[in-house]
């Protein structure tokens, strides 16, 4: 169930956060793509997925726009064959991947009309697949920026119909990833928590450890209090989505929160480090550029607060 996997989840986003990424990933985009296939693209490409025999990069950020409706790539049908232009970037496992699950649009369409989505092999026939340059945080993850030119699709490939990309890109991916990805927040900051309450206690000065210091002690109190509020809304949502199937509004206010969260913990706990803590030989470190990911990931604080406010305005 989606509840005991965030368990998971959580332990897993303790250790390194490209390690959380590539569960994260593997373990949710088999629902989109499940959402509209046919039998045999179940067993082509769904079955495999999540056997772990074939990888799936989610493939719809681009360069030039913005998030969902806004989708710049476009198709040209010409009998039953796709021609697909356009660019894709900071797409995970953009480049290693055995299929990208990729959004576009029928030439001449706007907003959700016309989307389409089509699995298409990233080192084929018109496609250049480039890795970008490193990131500040999570650098164990293979990021991809693409690029189509008039690539060769198969109908056979695509998912859905004609006017359901955008739907298939929404289907049972985006709730329960912010969800999934406010529980990585949760163990993350978990993580940082840990590293800070054990230097606290070996680091002296003036005689005395500094856990036993009022302001050191009651930061690590405000940062276990922020982390369990936060692990409590993140099960909340999961568990409604996971009985309703329904959970837009909370899993943003999950995700809103538990990334806001995470900053508020990984900056204490550098904090409680002191200036040793900004050195790449301390593990709290990569921690904190760790974090600040987390707060891109399935939409911005500000894609968030959109999605609540207009679920209480509507």
């Amino acid at each position: 169930p989606f509840t005991r996997y965030l368990e998971l989840l959580e332990l897993f986003s303790m250790s390194h956060a490209s390690l959380r990424m590539i569960v994260h990933v593997c373990n949710g985009i088999w629902r989109p793509m499940d959402s509209h296939a046919s039998e045999e693209q179940r067993q082509r490409f769904v079955v495999p997925q999540v056997r772990g025999e074939i990888k799936v990069a989610f493939t719809l950020t681009e360069p030039t726009a913005g998030t969902g409706a806004d989708i710049r790539s476009s198709v040209v049908r010409e009998g039953d064959t796709y021609y697909l232009s356009g660019e894709k970037h900071l797409i995970t496992f953009g480049t290693i991947a055995d299929y990208l699950l990729c959004f576009a649009r029928l030439e001449g369409t706007t907003g959700a009309e016309g989307t389409v989505a089509l699995m298409v092999p990233p080192h084929g026939e018109g496609v250049t697949a480039e890795v970008m340059a490193d990131t500040m945080g999570v650098r164990g993850t293979d990021h991809g920026h693409l690029i189509f030119d008039r690539a060769p699709v198969p109908i056979s490939q695509r998912l859905g119909e004609e006017g359901d990309g955008l739907a298939i890109a929404l289907s049972g991916f985006l709730a329960p990833s912010r969800i999934a990805v406010g529980m990585t927040c949760v163990g993350l900051a978990g993580r940082a928590l840990e590293l800070a309450v054990a230097y606290a206690q070996q680091r002296e000065t003036f005689g005395k450890k500094i856990a036993e210091r009022q302001a050191i002690a009651f930061k690590l109190a405000e940062m276990a209090t922020d982390l369990a509020a936060a692990r409590s809304l993140v099960m909340e949502s999961a568990l409604l989505w996971e009985t309703t199937g329904g959970a837009t509004a909370e899993a943003a206010m999950a995700k809103l929160f538990a990334s806001e969260m995470l900053q508020r913990v990984t900056d204490g706990a550098l904090q409680v480090h002191g200036g040793i803590g900004y050195w790449s030989s301390s593990p709290i470190e990569r921690v904190y550029r760790d974090a600040r990911a987390q707060r891109f990931e399935e939409g911005t604080a500000e894609i968030q607060k959109t999605t609540i406010s207009r679920a209480l305005l509507r």
